[in-house]
């Protein structure tokens, strides 16, 4: 029986019913050397193999081959990109909703952009301008309905 790793190779040779072990290996000059070694040692060096051999594997099955194409990668992706066609309405909406925010009077368009862009709360801009809580949800509440008025098609 023998074992084959990519820097040496194990043998083993019966001949009247003593078992002889043997590992062989190539040196700095490419000469083949064969010497016999005892049982713990080939078993040590059967272990090297089996090692090597599973963290090829391990490798093998791990690797990400250069063959894969954008689909099977969006297949495995976690979240699958959108389409074209997504992408441009997308991109058309945050236009749309933009121009409709330009168009609100400032201290509305103001309000409205603290609260959904900056996430701060209606007390923290009734702060900032000086004024109730409530008089900020009021207004923000305003302008959320213009903006949907205007984006209703969307």
């Amino acid at each position: 029986m023998s074992y084959k790793s990519s820097a040496y190779a194990i043998r083993t040779e019966e001949s009247g019913g003593v078992i002889r072990y043997f590992v062989s290996f190539k040196d700095g000059q490419n000469v083949l050397h064969e010497i016999e070694v005892s049982h713990e040692m080939y078993l040590e060096f059967r272990g090297f193999i089996r090692k090597e051999h599973n963290l090829q594997q391990s490798d093998w099955r791990h690797n990400e081959f250069s063959d894969l194409t954008d689909e099977t990668l969006n297949r495995r992706a976690r979240f699958t990109p959108k389409s074209v066609e997504e992408t441009i309405t997308d991109m058309e909406r945050s236009a749309a909703l933009w121009q409709a925010i330009a168009e609100l009077p400032e201290i509305q368009q103001r309000r409205f952009t603290l609260y959904y862009e900056y996430d701060l709360t209606f007390r923290e801009i009734g702060e900032l301008e000086g004024c109730t809580a409530t008089s900020i949800k009021s207004s923000v509440d305003i302008a959320r309905e213009k903006i949907k008025a205007k984006l209703k098609d969307f």
